[in-house]
């Protein structure tokens, strides 16, 4: 995730004397973990886990794991799935007026907040007074602080994410008196498995949270993924979740799991007021968009750079390089050794790429198009820093819906996520991110909690979708019902349920479609609500239901009707807004020639008894066959077939395989899909064996 919370793909596991094992078991944990102690005693129970999945995390050698192993009544340990921080900042004294411009009666105060991330700097001034504590599920104990340099690559995620939701000192988050608790489920470099992010998903619950931010996800566009069946567990215990989106957009279909889930809130990321540079080449009028590194000096030059791609003639002059295998902050570091003003990294692939630089540089150093870098070789010569003013745009990054299987409309919201300055260890810092976005809502979640103590997640979530307002150059699948309005979603009189038409896939040529939204009247008096009719069109047609009132208090179920001619339907995906009185009701479906990806996410994990590799991917729809090949990630050589399975059912995929000891290294993996109709798909992803 160069801190971009996204799904690291390339997993391996080393297995040591003695290590930690979260193992799922079939029936009790409580009685499976007194076993433990029983049978064997020299094991170290570390945690029960009996609320979103049952399971035991145990500290054991390779033998005695081997005999617990033996147990019928394990069910399995999941393979690695491996999260990152999404870490892509406005100030937050900035970005938090510019989402909340005038004072509210409310701070969070007794709302209690859960981070899982990657912990929290506790002793930063500004966050000392409202950490109230936490569980670390990396190293097992009560002490969640952030990964520091002599435990491996240290990490800052977590702090930020808690600052923009709580920071009560030289920064003020959203709810600056919210009660804030660390859950670290990510470890040095900011990686963890699902296993952990469920573990404390578990804790979270149990120590009664009101309110848990995930800014973390992976890259699996699936509802039923085991982390969005956790989310969605947790708040049916209660618990009000909010979780990133994701920063693999703009495409469509690039959101990942936990956000996939359902009953959860997802957010996508939307632009405060920022002053966004460019490059502009004057004499042949052209503009070049660049996505500024994370980590690296602001661009800030009064006089045009000279643009050179030769490292040796570097000195005083704008570096152009081509982005490979060397990390960012190798690559800039080179580049100021030799005099380099600036670097510009352009992409070995379509469009422009976010990430960071590691490394302490002190020039500024830009993402660029593969395009542009390619227009750069061949016709600049000297390039002007220019900038822009941008404010309520969606950003590149954000993820985009929709979500496969059930064709749910993913974000829900929006907040700002570019340019967001927070706490980090030792100070503040300035980062972008979808990870940015979802806190500035678990933060105003937190006041709306204050305000309405007794409200279920079901009633906080309705409560901003009911009072959001889209932003009008965007739709549903990049930003769900629109912007957040914090003090509308606190004074509301109206709460719709369901507020998100989603019609689903098309076959027939004809179709006639029926969602249900739920409206309910919380204020005193009567309240009458009516549909604007949409303008007409022949592909699609609304059968509204007529003006109806509510009494105080009352509920009703409305049935919004849609007839679809999908032969006269040009979009492949057809989405917009319908609105009741000023609420807006995102509405979408698809038709039959949308290209939905048919699988994604192949992960591969050690077993730590038998040196073989389970792997865990996703399948979309039912097929008559796939197929899992794997290639030389250099010659692009077929080297084997991992496995070969005839009518694998739509949703996780799990097997386990054994493969020759010496393949080890980076391989492309093909993962290719027969369907039912003979048509094939194919999926490829880069795998490393250890």
């Amino acid at each position: 995730m160069s801190f971009l919370l996204s799904l690291l793909l390339l997993t391996s596991i080393h297995t040591p004397q003695e290590s930690s094992y979260i193992i799922e078991v079939e029936e009790n944990p409580h009685v499976f973990a007194e076993q433990i102690r029983t049978y064997h005693p020299q094991v170290e129970i570390l945690a029960i886990y009996d609320t979103i999945f049952n399971g035991v995390a145990i500290k054991a050698n390779q033998r005695n794991l081997e005999q617990i192993n033996r147990r019928t009544d394990i069910k399995q340990t999941y393979p690695t799935q491996t999260y990152r921080t999404q870490k892509q900042a406005e100030n937050i004294n900035n970005s938090i007026p510019f989402l909340i411009p005038e004072t509210l009666p409310y701070t969070g105060e007794g709302v209690k907040v859960g981070v899982i991330d990657t912990g929290i700097d506790f002793s930063h001034p500004d966050l000392q007074a409202n950490y109230k504590g936490g569980y670390d599920l990396v190293d097992f104990d009560n002490d969640p602080m952030e990964t520091i340099p002599e435990q491996g690559m240290p990490t800052l995620h977590g702090t930020h994410v808690a600052g923009v939701i709580a920071a009560n000192g030289k920064m003020k988050g959203v709810a600056p008196e919210a009660e804030l608790y660390a859950y670290r489920a990510l470890g040095p470099g900011g990686s963890g498995t699902s296993v952990q992010v469920m573990a404390a998903i578990e804790q979270a619950v149990k120590d009664g949270m009101d309110i848990i931010n995930l800014s973390l996800g992976n890259t699996i566009n699936g509802p039923d993924w085991p982390t969005s069946v956790a989310v969605n567990r947790a708040t049916e215990k209660g618990v009000a979740v909010v979780i990133a989106n994701g920063n693999t957009g703009p495409d469509l279909w690039t959101v990942g799991s936990p956000a996939t889930a359902d009953r959860v809130i997802s957010v996508g990321a939307s632009t405060p007021a920022l002053k966004r540079p460019f490059l502009y080449e004057d004499f042949q009028d052209k503009k070049i968009e660049i996505a500024p590194l994370q980590g690296s000096v602001d661009w800030q030059f009064t006089r045009d750079l000279e643009v050179t791609h030769d490292k040796k003639q570097a000195k005083e002059k704008m570096l152009v390089l081509e982005r490979g295998e060397i990390p960012f902050g190798q690559l800039a570091l080179e580049a100021e050794q030799q005099g380099a003003k600036a670097v510009l990294i352009a992409n070995n692939q379509e469009g422009i790429f976010q990430g960071a630089v590691e490394a302490q540089v002190s020039i500024p150093v830009a993402a660029i198009s593969k395009e542009d870098g390619e227009w750069l070789q061949n016709n600049a010569k000297y390039l002007e820093i220019k900038y822009e003013h941008i404010q309520d745009t969606i950003t590149d990054f954000s993820s985009r819906g929709p979500v496969t299987v059930n064709w749910a409309i993913k974000p829900e919201i929006v907040a700002p996520g570019a340019s967001i300055v927070s706490t980090v260890p030792n100070g503040y810092q300035a980062l972008s991110g979808t990870s940015m976005a979802a806190p500035h809502i678990a933060g105003v979640l937190a006041l709306l909690k204050e305000a309405h103590p007794d409200w279920t997640p079901e009633q906080l979530k309705a409560a901003i979708l009911t009072t959001a307002k889209p932003f009008t150059e965007f739709v549903p699948t990049e930003q769900g019902a629109g912007k957040v309005n914090t003090k509308a979603a606190i004074a509301t009189d109206t709460l719709v349920y369901q507020s998100f038409l989603e019609f689903g896939k098309i076959a027939k040529q004809n179709s006639q479609k029926t969602e249900k939204i739920i409206v309910e009247n919380i204020s005193d008096q009567t309240k009458q609500y009516s549909f604007s009719l949409p303008k007409q069109q022949q592909d699609v047609r609304f059968q509204l239901p007529k003006s109806f009132t509510l009494a105080p208090n009352e509920k009703k179920e409305v049935e919004v009707k849609v007839t679809i001619r999908t032969t006269q339907v040009e979009e492949s995906i057809k989405q917009g807004y319908l609105y009741l009185n000023d609420i807006p009701l995102p509405y979408m479906f698809l038709t039959e020639t949308d290209e939905i990806p048919k699988a994604m996410g192949l992960e591969l994990a050690i077993t730590p008894l038998d040196d073989s590799y389970q792997y865990q991917l996703y399948l979309v729809e039912n097929a008559e066959k796939l197929t899992i090949d794997l290639y030389d990630a250099k010659t692009f050589a077929f080297v084997t077939t991992m496995d070969e399975i005839n009518e694998p059912a739509s949703g996780v995929i799990e097997g386990k395989v054994e493969l020759n000891d010496q393949l080890k290294g980076e391989y492309i993996a093909n993962i290719k899909i027969e369907s039912e109709s003979k048509e094939t798909y194919d999926y490829q992803t880069l795998i490393w064996l250890e």
